[in-house]
């Protein structure tokens, strides 16, 4: 067995998104996709950037650094789209996708490695973060995915 690493530690991968890095466990990863402009969702709000086709699914696309009122993100050259497996439980929703600036990064999560942080103490946190942190010296979001997922739907329940 391999010393460095510990029984506590998780693999965790670091999404760019415009302005920000988001770090999430590698489990809820389904697969990266290239980007391909999605199908807009009428009346939906700006950071819902469409439906995008995946395994036979019709997944909501999201521009998380919008929704989280960080920076205005717009899909092109060199985006990437994750496909996310969903928390909430709900059947019909199963999955839903992100955008990204570039491939996500793989890291090991350590307990010592990852800290709170203690510059952002204060703040108000945007909208879908659940923490800042900071591993290994790089700042990043904990995304609150089951906050995410909720959005989602009221925003489709809404352009529906």
């Amino acid at each position: 067995m391999n010393s460095s690493t510990s029984q506590t530690d998780i693999r965790g991968v670091l999404i760019q998104v415009a302005g920000a890095r988001l770090l999430l466990p590698n489990a809820t990863i389904a697969e990266v996709l290239s980007f391909a402009a999605p199908e807009p969702v009428a009346g939906a709000p700006d950071w819902l950037l469409g439906r995008i086709r995946w395994r036979g699914w019709q997944l909501p696309l999201i521009a998380f650094a919008r929704l989280a009122g960080i920076a205005d993100e717009h899909g092109g050259l060199g985006s990437k789209v994750v496909v996310l497996k969903a928390l909430g439980g709900d059947p019909k929703a199963p999955f839903f996708a992100l955008l990204t600036q570039g491939f996500p990064r793989l890291v090991t999560v350590s307990r010592a490695a990852l800290a709170a942080d203690d510059g952002a103490l204060g703040q108000d946190l945007p909208a879908g973060v659940q923490a800042r942190v900071v591993l290994n010296e790089d700042a990043a979001l904990l995304p609150d995915l089951e906050q995410v997922e909720q959005l989602i739907g009221q925003a489709l329940a809404q352009a529906a």
